[in-house]
């Protein structure tokens, strides 16, 4: 199988230099990508853009896989749908000015809806998403914006998250239960070639064909007698229909499709339901919220989260990492709403190790939330410079952690009123009672009844915290604080590309959308440097 190379010409034809005159002061990336497009995709990166083609068993591919992956980026830049990207193909002369396809006659899209679709799923599969961005930043030295010579040897990386809302339909206990079993009985319909609303009927599930879960049920939702029946009768109806398709559909059940949407029900009843104890052990709608709660049928991977106390949503938290020097995007990560941000640094540092220039890490800059990654006390060990802001004692009446003296060489702590402990990090430092109850300046330390003496939570990083502290409260530490706008500059520039809401379900197809942001990100900050 012959995979083409993308070879437009170098040569600027009449017509692309009347739209390059036009693209100076708006859509500037257009004007960039056609200057340099041979030099982002250049023979190396379109031999390993071919490799996505090598265990394909469709024949010759006819269209450059070069060219599919600049329309990619294309899309990112003028936030088109693949339905949009197609007419963009035909109609807009910038589109096809970059791909190469700029003629004086009207011409068919080179590409079908279907062929980027494929495309894309491709770069997925072989990670080609995350060498896309790669490139842009490889691309920096040849565009001549930045003097490498002048940037530090080492990285100063900044990394920030933002909430973003999944694409997947967010439901109540009824309502999930009711989707998913809906589900089920229209494909066990299809295999049995049936209808579904008969076949609801047949195996007593009518509840289930209803077009609304609380249609079908019809009952008052403002009484709880009602609202606890109603969960015993929707469950025995899913007990039916998942009877009858172990018995009549026998191995189909234990293979796609009919396994998937039987796993989903197994997995929504046992984080929603328990057995009722006043009920004979008739099921109830679990007490509390069940870890890792599953909110939505059509995307698994959304989760509730929670960004501040008083500021919760529903999807993923998006993590990007820049460098302060270049202001270039590294790194992207998209995990679940209720990951903690730690969780997602190990991948960005795995992605900066990836860079074949400039990969070590010199500085890290970082929300408090991703000091508790495992990563943090390597990264200190090999001393590279942790910059965040300290966590703090909240107390305003009383001593706070900072009026105690905390000695880390000989792990001792030392109270306001002189009296010394033994600590061990990642424990609770405690004055004895005895000590405290005789204190002339209890009250300052403690409101605790008598008999109960101070404590003090000594972190497991607490010589890091203390670090940060020392920093913050000069002049200077407080000025390394303030280099992260960039990050949140950056972070601002991608959420107003993707949106407040994902386009596509799951982490990894949402993880491509944030690369390919930040690629075009990227793009105009290279074309920015070369223009000043």
């Amino acid at each position: 199988m012959s995979v083409p190379r993308w070879t437009p010409s170098s040569e600027i034809t009449k017509r692309e230099a009347y739209l390059l005159k036009r693209l100076v002061r708006t859509k500037k990336l257009f004007r960039f990508l056609r200057e340099h497009r041979l030099d982002l995709f250049n023979d190396a990166f379109q031999d390993e853009l071919a490799s996505l083609y090598r265990d394909t068993d469709e024949g010759k591919v006819p269209i450059p896989p070069a060219q599919l992956a600049m329309a990619v980026l294309l899309q990112a830049y003028t936030e088109s749908s693949d339905a949009e990207a197609i007419e963009n193909v035909v109609v807009d002369a910038r589109w096809r000015m970059v791909l190469g396809t700029l003629t004086n006659e009207e011409e068919d899209p080179p590409f079908s809806q279907g062929t980027l679709q494929r495309f894309r799923q491709r770069m997925i599969a072989h990670d080609m998403d995350r060498r896309l961005l790669e490139r842009t930043v490889e691309l920096a030295k040849h565009t001549g914006g930045f003097d490498f010579k002048k940037l530090p040897k080492t990285v100063r990386l900044a990394v920030d998250s933002r909430p973003l809302s999944g694409a997947g339909r967010v439901e109540d206990t009824f309502n999930l239960l009711g989707h998913a079993a809906r589900k089920l009985l229209e494909c066990a319909a299809a295999i049995a070639d049936r209808e579904p609303n008969e076949l609801a009927t047949a195996v007593g599930a009518a509840t289930l064909a209803s077009s609304s879960t609380k249609r079908g049920l019809d009952i008052d939702w403002n009484d709880p007698e009602q609202k606890a029946d109603a969960i015993k009768k929707l469950v025995a109806q899913i007990d039916r229909l998942e009877q009858w398709v172990r018995n009549k559909l026998g191995d189909q059940a234990d293979r796609p499709p009919l396994s998937r949407a039987l796993e989903t029900l197994a997995q929504l009843r046992d984080q929603d339901l328990e057995p009722d104890p006043d009920g004979g052990g008739a099921p109830r709608i679990r007490r509390g919220v069940a870890a890792d709660r599953r909110v939505s049928v059509e995307d698994a991977e959304m989760r509730h989260g929670r960004k501040s106390k008083s500021r919760t949503f529903n999807g993923y938290k998006s993590h990007l990492a820049a460098d302060l020097d270049t202001k270039l995007i590294l790194a992207c990560g998209i995990t679940p709403a209720n990951k903690h941000e730690a969780d997602a640094l190990p991948a960005i540092i795995d992605d900066l190790a990836r860079y074949r220039e400039r990969n070590e890490l010199g500085e890290l800059h970082i929300d408090r939330g991703y000091i508790a990654s495992a990563n943090i006390g390597a990264l200190v060990a090999k001393k590279v410079s942790i910059i965040a802001k300290p966590w703090r004692s909240h107390s305003a009446l009383h001593f706070t952690k900072s009026d105690f003296r905390l000695d880390l060489s000989r792990l001792t702590i030392t109270c306001p009123a002189g009296h010394t402990e033994k600590v061990r990090l990642g424990t609770v430092a405690r004055f004895p009672a005895a000590t405290c109850d005789r204190c002339p300046i209890r009250a300052r330390c403690t409101d605790s009844a008598l008999g109960r003496g101070r404590t003090v939570a000594i972190a497991a990083d607490e010589r890091l915290q203390k670090t940060l502290r020392v920093a913050i409260a000069t002049p200077r530490g407080r000025a390394r604080l303030r280099e992260r706008v960039t990050i949140e500059h950056r972070l601002a520039h991608h959420a107003s590309k993707q949106g407040p809401r994902a386009r596509y379900l799951g982490v990894r197809k949402n993880t491509f959308d944030a690369r390919r942001l930040a690629a075009t990100i990227n793009l105009e900050q290279l074309q920015a440097a070369e223009a000043a």
